[in-house]
């Protein structure tokens, strides 16, 4: 292969036979479950990187059903995502997220820069309740659970809430293991349409576990919480700081 033929072909490894095709990546049926809950704010001062700046002591918790998604397949995911501002622009830092899906674990890492982790997330309706969990290998991590399309919610403030600006740290290592890049990214959701939304009672629970630390942020009281099903394009990402610059 030339090297003329490798530049051209090369977007992700392994180079002949990439782990997920080119973007853009289009979402249909996406349904959301986010329990807003309020931490202790040493704990979010500890993980959110500067200059990023918490707007308050509260994370969204997420989990995610994605049954339709170009490219990437059938797969859940569930994280966290910390309210913050970037020059005064208000947005959300994406903490954690764990999947169960190969292609984008790679796609999101490689491409953005999401901190994607293996595990096994689920969301399931149970009767007139909903029910999300987080389990790696065995143990349980998280549990979520709320109230079954008790109230709807104002779809144009959701339209809104998913138009923020999202942002997250993409690391690159170098082969002698130092990092090669360490930007900050910001990415938007495009083409939104939000199908439904509803509120509801709801309870939250995290589990201490090594690799999954979603408790290191732990449940204070729940604030909020909201369930909602949209189609969406993941936009392409701009980096908006360069730590090694």
């Amino acid at each position: 292969m030339k090297i003329e033929e490798v530049r051209a072909r090369a977007f992700a490894m392994p180079l002949t036979n990439p782990s997920f095709p080119r973007p853009p990546y289009r979402f249909y049926n996406r349904e959301y479950i986010v329990i807003t809950y309020r931490t202790d704010p040493a704990a979010l001062a500890a993980v959110v990187p500067e200059p990023l700046v918490v707007t308050d002591n509260v994370v969204k918790y997420e989990f995610i059903r994605m049954p339709d998604s170009t490219g990437f397949g059938d797969y859940t995911e569930s994280g966290q995502v910390i309210p913050v501002s970037f020059n005064g622009e208000h947005g959300g830092y994406v903490h954690s997220m764990y999947l169960d899906d190969d292609a984008p674990i790679a796609g999101g890492r490689e491409l953005w820069g999401f901190p994607k982790k293996l595990a096994s997330p689920k969301i399931s309706h149970e009767g007139e309740v909903l029910v999300g969990t987080l389990d790696c290998r065995g143990l349980r991590c998280a549990v979520g659970t709320m109230g079954y399309k008790h109230k709807e919610a104002d779809k144009d403030a959701v339209l809104k809430a998913m138009m923020a600006p999202n942002y997250m740290l993409k690391i690159i290592p170098h082969v002698d293991g130092g990092p090669r890049i360490l930007e900050l990214v910001r990415y938007y959701l495009e083409d939104i349409q939000v199908k439904g939304a509803w509120t509801g009672p709801a309870a939250l629970e995290l589990f201490q576990h090594v690799t999954v630390d979603v408790a290191k942020l732990p449940v204070l009281e729940v604030v909020s919480a909201i369930h909602y099903v949209a189609d969406l394009t993941l936009g392409m990402g701009e980096v908006v700081h360069d730590y090694l610059a």
